[in-house]
């Protein structure tokens, strides 16, 4: 349902140092406007798939184009259509792949959302800032409360701690290769024998909030995941076809806790308590914006949405 940020992805993808030998588009739209503008539009090696209801949703359709894909090929690349690459994107991850032999998966960085600058004001790390090697980023007021409650992540950013609600602000732009836990669904890459193992999971239904953290936790048994920050793009979260924000709400606290079982199936009592005090915080946050932002409808609805979530998971856990 986003027929222009694809097209506006398509000529990125055609401007890059490194073609790809496919193009698969898996497109769930209930309109024609995606098949319309990609007939206007011509791309070499694009294959197009218009899925039915039995198909529609994001992992159902993920699944589905790796079925797709051709047997000579050696690595899968997801992309999000509301995603711009640069021009030597899918170099730079190639490049990764080679040099890191144990690599199963790597993820590029959207520019637009980072917020690393480098530290030449001598900050240091506190709870207001986070600073890694000569670099500082400010953190959110999220964090900052976390970390005034001793709640903070002591991993580095996309490494899961034992009670999960990890650094979500990437990596500095300094050129670098990180390990890491989790991709990011926008701009994942992975081995393509990868999903002679494993595929994505049907239990994220429809939009599929955390399905990348899920198969990026599941794919680490076979692997290490890596973070090239020379791998860019940028993302700009297309609105079309997200949940409302009462659903969202819910599936933060039941998916959240799903990924996070998935990585942790038996947490120690400590964990779980700071798992839950977390939660807590977030949701004091979000339903404290009904106040102080001008989009006070889609906080109040997502502050319920998270309530509702959270207390679900006493009588009606995920199944993992």
């Amino acid at each position: 349902m986003r027929a222009k940020a694809l097209l506006n992805l398509l000529n990125s993808i055609r401007n890059q140092s490194v073609y790809p030998d496919e193009i698969i588009i898996v497109d769930g739209s209930t309109n024609d406007k995606t098949q319309e503008i990609l007939e206007k539009n011509n791309f070499v090696n694009l294959i197009y798939y218009k899925v039915d209801e039995q198909n529609r949703g994001l992992t159902k359709q993920r699944n589905f184009g790796i079925s797709k894909v051709g047997s000579a090929s050696e690595l899968v690349c997801f992309l999000d259509d509301d995603t711009i690459l640069e021009q030597d994107y899918f170099e730079k991850i190639i490049t990764t792949f080679i040099e890191k032999p144990d690599a199963i998966g790597v993820g590029g960085v959207a520019i637009n959302e980072n917020k690393w600058k480098i530290n030449s004001q001598n900050i240091t790390k506190s709870d207001k800032f986070y600073i890694l090697e000569n670099y500082y980023i400010k953190e959110s007021s999220r964090n900052y409360l976390r970390n005034l409650l001793g709640l903070g992540s002591n991993k580095m950013p996309g490494v899961m701690p034992e009670f999960s609600h990890g650094k979500t602000c990437s990596y500095p732009l300094n050129q670098k290769t990180y390990p890491v836990d989790l991709l990011v669904g926008m701009a994942m890459n992975f081995r393509k024998s990868l999903f002679d193992k494993i595929t994505f999971s049907t239990y994220f239904e429809g939009y599929g909030l955390y399905e990348d953290a899920d198969f990026s936790l599941r794919a680490l048994k076979f692997g290490q995941n890596y973070i090239n920050t020379s791998a860019k793009l940028s993302h700009y979260h297309d609105s079309s076809g997200r949940p409302n924000k009462y659903n969202y709400g819910k599936m933060v606290l039941r998916n959240g806790w799903y990924v996070w079982r998935i990585k942790y199936p038996n947490p120690t009592f400590n964990n779980r308590v700071k798992w839950n005090a977390i939660a807590l915080l977030l949701i004091i946050i979000r339903f404290s914006n009904t106040f102080t932002t001008t989009r006070k409808k889609e906080a109040f609805t997502e502050s319920v949405g998270r309530i509702v979530g959270w207390f679900s998971l006493l009588y009606n856990k995920p199944s993992l």
